[in-house]
């Protein structure tokens, strides 16, 4: 239990709570929308290839959506400050709903490539506003915590969505289970809709002098760090079903589960960790366990690896992403919550992008092995860049 927790019910203080209606509301409604985001991952790459598409194209199909979520999320995190948390939410769940269940319709690239941008505007705007509601909602005493609870909800969507769409390929049509994943994002609209969303900040001036930029400054250290460690998303969620089965290598749908069962049990420590002593107790350790991760999947003999690779995956990245959050939104100003959030997601996306298409050049020319020695170079960058940021900071101070 965390250790100001329990002084403070020592001393009689009252503790702040999490769990709160509006706070569930919101992890539910995140829930639902990556899950019908995330059974879309991999099943779109056997989609494109359904349609004559090769790996490269694979890639394009995959991160083109984040270029569009990117450019995006500025004018989302200056909305939430001037129009509202509800309005930009439930907007950009309505344009997810209608972009997704219109994948199935698609007869050629051209219409599957205009929906994925589409689909980024919605994925841009809901996802930033999520996130800023989620931090509205916590107390800021346990702002780690919480956040690891929301970020929860995601990430056991994002771990049980690619195996749940997998399975779903050999029941349902690709047309039935875009609808499907369309509807799991009309749940989350119907759940935001019954959201009480906190009243933004009225100060006109902070908001015009604001108007034209791009990021929150205070969130770009740990939203770069961000950016080399979600490289890894666009291999795994793009092409790990593709090279599997190119190894001969069984239990992919496993890896998913494994991921997620280990994605849970880092969330009952790593939160609370960071609330007691900062980032530098869990970026180390955790980028660690990703970069051994992408070792093992790059060597990738059989499942026992590769199940191997998916609980350090889940441990790695279950302890980092939510800290990197957290430490996004710290340093912020009030009025620039939404926009730390923006560029903390800007920053997710480009990640997440940029891999699925680097990739899928890598995939073609070299190999899939060659993706995830790739992968494991970004998160040593990553560290390396985290241990200049510590020093540089130490020398500021």
């Amino acid at each position: 239990m965390n250790e100001q927790l329990i002084k403070k019910r020592e001393s009689g203080d009252r503790v702040e709570k999490i769990w709160s209606r509006d706070f569930v509301l919101i992890c539910c409604a995140n829930f639902f929308i990556f899950l019908g985001f995330q059974m879309t991952l991999p099943t779109l790459p056997l989609f494109v290839k359904q349609l004559g598409g090769n790996d490269q194209l694979i890639g394009l199909v995959v991160g083109i959506f984040t270029f569009s979520a990117l450019l995006i999320r500025p004018y989302a995190g200056h909305a939430l400050e001037s129009k509202g948390r509800g309005l930009v939410y439930l907007v950009g769940l309505l344009i997810f709903v209608l972009s997704v269940g219109s994948f199935g319709w698609a007869m050629g690239m051209a219409f599957l490539f205009a929906m994925r941008i589409i689909q980024g505007i919605g994925w841009g705007l809901s996802t930033t506003a999520s996130g800023t509601i989620a931090t509205d909602l916590i107390p800021a005493s346990r702002r780690g915590e919480g956040m690891g609870y929301y970020g929860l909800s995601g990430n056991i969507a994002l771990a049980l969505g690619p195996s749940l769409g997998l399975a779903l390929t050999g029941v349902l049509s690709f047309k039935q289970l875009f609808l499907l994943c369309a509807v799991l994002g009309l749940a989350a609209l119907l759940m935001g809709s019954r959201i009480r969303y906190k009243k933004v900040d009225q100060n006109p001036k902070q908001v015009t002098n604001v108007k034209w930029d791009l990021y929150e400054k205070s969130a770009l250290q740990p939203s770069v760090l961000l950016f080399f460690l979600t490289v890894t998303f666009g291999g795994i969620a793009s092409f790990l079903p593709l090279y599997a089965a190119q190894k001969g290598v069984p239990g992919i749908q496993w890896y998913f589960l494994i991921y997620a069962v280990f994605l849970m049990l880092s969330r009952t420590f790593a939160g609370q960790l960071y609330d007691r002593k900062g980032h530098q107790a869990v970026f180390i350790p955790g980028a660690l366990l990703i970069f051994m991760a992408m070792i093992l999947l790059a060597w990738l003999p059989n499942s026992v690896v590769l199940y191997t690779a998916a609980a350090l995956y889940g441990l790695g990245f279950g302890s980092v992403q939510p800290a990197l959050q957290a430490w996004s939104v710290a340093r912020a100003p009030r009025n620039r919550k939404g926009m730390a959030n923006a560029t903390f997601f800007s920053f997710f996306d480009l990640g997440v992008g940029i891999g699925a298409i680097i990739f899928g050049q890598i995939g073609h020319l070299f190999g899939y092995d060659s993706i995830y020695e790739t992968a494991a170079a970004s998160v040593f960058i990553s560290i390396l860049l985290y241990l200049y940021i510590i020093r540089k900071n130490k020398q500021m101070a």
